[in-house]
């Protein structure tokens, strides 16, 4: 008999964040597709790069939205992904958010 191994929350957690940025950033990896984003599109890709990584958020607003996504690397994002939350601030600017 052999038995399922348990999948810790974390890598649910992890699991979920992947599938939602593959469904909202298919795209959106380039400045192009920031510019046309909201305000409210680009704070939620912004924060999405953190979540994957397991930022501690303190807004209640974030909370809301990412839940207990608190985990190790704790949001250390990588090169690739601070550039792309640069751009997106670059575009919060401009945009006046």
């Amino acid at each position: 008999m052999t038995t399922k191994p348990k999948t810790s929350t974390r890598r649910v957690v992890v699991a979920a964040f992947s599938a939602i940025a593959l469904l909202t950033t298919a795209g959106a990896s380039n400045a192009q597709s920031y510019r046309d984003m909201s305000c409210d599109e680009l704070w939620y890709e912004r924060n999405l790069f953190y979540a994957q990584k397991g930022y501690c958020f303190k807004t209640a607003r974030a909370r809301a939205v990412f839940k207990d996504a608190c985990f190790p690397p704790y949001g250390e994002l990588d090169r690739w992904e601070q550039e792309q939350v640069e751009l997106i601030r670059g575009w919060e600017r401009r945009k006046g958010c």
